[in-house]
C-alpha cells in the first residue's frame, strides 16, 4: 500500500455532499492521471460515496479520511475503503483498524505523537495541518531522530509547494484538494477537475528535455559534431569515454547507439514516479536499459518504442 501511494505522489482528497457525483469525481480524477482519493467522513455521503465509487472503478485506490471512530473504520471498509486516514492519534482507531488488517495514517504533528505511533507499530503517519505545523521544514526536524517514519503531509499544500515536500524522501506522498475544487465538484464541471488534476501530475513529474544524442559512425565524426555546436552557439566542450559533449544540450555519440538517429532524454523530478505514471498511460520500457545508482535508485531507463526515429529515456534531476 505503501509503495503504490507513493507511485502516485499525490493524494486528492475529497469531501462530497452529492453522491451523484461521486462515481463521475473519481472517473475525472482517473482520467487524470490519478486513481486515487481520500473521501472524507465530513459528510454523510461518504460511505456510499466509497461504496459506489469501488463497485464502479475497482481498481481505483480508495480510502476513508476524517476517520474517529471504530464505527466509522467499519463502515468504511464495508463500504469498500482500501485504507483509513484520521487528523489525529487514537490508538483505540489505530489498533481497531490493525485488528481489522487495514492501513492507517493517523495524523501527527509532534515527537511524542511519533513515538506513540511507533509505539503502536506504524511506519507512516499523516503529518496534519502541514503547512499550519511547520510545513517541510518541521518534518525534516523530526525525521532526524525518528528516520524510521514516512510522512503524509496534508494541509495547505498546493501546486506551488508541492514539490518541496516530494522533494524529502521521507515524503512518500501528499493530501490535497487544490485539484478538486469545491466550487467546481458542486457544478459537476468535471473536465476541469481532470485538466487540474493532470496539470497537478505534470507540475509534480516536471518532465522537460535533458539533451539530444546525436548517433555517429565514429569517435572523430562525434568530434566534428560536438565541436560544429560548441563554435556555433558557445557550448563547452566535454569529452567522454562514449560521447563527446555541447554543453548539457547535445550528446554525440563515438558510436551508433539505441535509436536509428540517436536520442532523446527527458529529465523529471521523480523518475520512478514518471515511470508508474507512464505506464498506467499505456507506454511501455526497455526494462533491460534501467540503470540505477550506488543506492540501488534508478536514474535512468529508455521507452520501448522509438519517436521520429529517436530512442527516449528518462534521467532524474
Amino acid at each position: 500500500m505503501l509503495e503504490k501511494i507513493k507511485s502516485l505522489g499525490i493524494v486528492p482528497v475529497v469531501k462530497i455532499d452529492d453522491v451523484e457525483k461521486a462515481v463521475p469525481l473519481a472517473k475525472a480524477l482517473c482520467d487524470g492521471g490519478l486513481p486515487c482519493a481520500e473521501i472524507t467522513f465530513r459528510t454523510e455521503q461518504a460511505e456510499e460515496s466509497i461504496k459506489r465509487i469501488s463497485a464502479a472503478m475497482p481498481d481505483m485506490l480508495v480510502g476513508a479520511g476524517t476517520v474517529l471512530t471504530p464505527t466509522q473504520v467499519d463502515k468504511a471498509i464495508n463500504a469498500g475503503a482500501k485504507f483509513i486516514v484520521s487528523p489525529g492519534l487514537n490508538p483505540t482507531v489505530v489498533e481497531y483498524c490493525q485488528t481489522k488488517n487495514i492501513p492507517i495514517f493517523p495524523g501527527c504533528t509532534s515527537p511524542s505523537d511519533i513515538e506513540k505511533a511507533l509505539e503502536l507499530g506504524l511506519s507512516c503517519v499523516k503529518f496534519f495541518p502541514a503547512e499550519q505545523s511547520g510545513g517541510i521544514a518541521a518534518i525534516k526536524a523530526m525525521s532526524a531522530p525518528y528516520g524510521n517514519i514516512s510522512f503524509l503531509p496534508t494541509g495547505g499544500i498546493n501546486a506551488k509547494n508541492l514539490n518541496d515536500y516530494l522533494s524529502f524522501e521521507k515524503v512518500i506522498a501528499c493530501g490535497g484538494s487544490w485539484m478538486v475544487d469545491a466550487a467546481l465538484l458542486n457544478e459537476g464541471k468535471f473536465d476541469a477537475i481532470e485538466n487540474l488534476t493532470r496539470t497537478a501530475i505534470h507540475t509534480m513529474l516536471g518532465f522537460e528535455l535533458a539533451h539530444i544524442g546525436i548517433n555517429s559512425p565514429d569517435e572523430n565524426e562525434a568530434d566534428k559534431t560536438a565541436k560544429t555546436f560548441s563554435d556555433i552557439f558557445g557550448f563547452a566542450y566535454k569529452p567522454g569515454n562514449s560521447s563527446i559533449f555541447a554543453g548539457g544540450y547535445i550528446e554525440a555519440m563515438k558510436s551508433p547507439y539505441l535509436g536509428q538517429n540517436g536520442h532523446i532524454a527527458i529529465r523529471t523530478n521523480y523518475i520512478d514516479r514518471a515511470v508508474s505514471f507512464l505506464k498506467s498511460n499505456g507506454i511501455k520500457f526497455n526494462e533491460e536499459s534501467k540503470k540505477y545508482n550506488d543506492k540501488n535508485k534508478l536514474t535512468a531507463v529508455y521507452l520501448e518504442n522509438e519517436i521520429g526515429g529517436f530512442a527516449v529515456h528518462l534521467v532524474g534531476k
